[in-house]
């Protein structure tokens, strides 16, 4: 990977651009800074408005279409982020994402859905993109959402 590459030029060459921030749906802030750090708040998959699917994970969700879920929340984190730094080339680190997954009783491979969003995290961010994480089962998600994914991340202070 060309180290000299922004996070911008990388997401472009991944035929991506960042979506609107999402608007929060409840009583609470899309992100909360504290420092250099940025605390997004739960992101679930809205593409265009509506949500990509809904369901649980593997009966009512196929996994594929789970992973693809989890890509879309973190785009939707990453442009929440962005907002709150000023500009997606001022997100310096991906600290942590929490991936909660819709699941079906007996389904344990969260971590393979948060895969979706991790990857998705280091072909924007390159090594800054590695992060600490957790994959959590859930019983349901909001909107009846398959995946949800908070994230912090760090930013530029100057």
């Amino acid at each position: 990977m060309n180290m000299h590459q922004t996070n911008t030029s990388r997401l472009a060459a991944l035929g991506l651009s960042l979506p609107e921030p999402p608007k929060p749906v409840a009583d609470y802030v899309p992100w909360v800074r504290s420092g250099s750090l940025v605390f997004v708040s739960g992101q679930i998959p809205v593409r265009d408005g509506g949500l990509i699917a809904t369901g649980r994970v593997p009966d009512g969700v196929p996994v594929e279409l789970a992973v693809e879920c989890a890509r879309v929340c973190a785009l939707n984190a990453v442009a929440v982020a962005a907002d709150a730094a000023g500009g997606l080339d001022r997100i310096t680190r991906i600290v942590r994402i929490g991936c909660f997954v819709a699941s079906d009783p007996g389904f344990t491979d969260q971590p393979v859905i948060a895969n979706g969003a991790s990857g998705l995290l280091v072909s924007i961010f390159g090594e800054a993109g590695r992060h600490a994480r957790a994959a959590v089962g859930s019983v349901s998600l909001p909107l009846g959402a398959p995946v949800e994914v908070e994230m912090i991340a760090e930013i530029a202070t100057d």
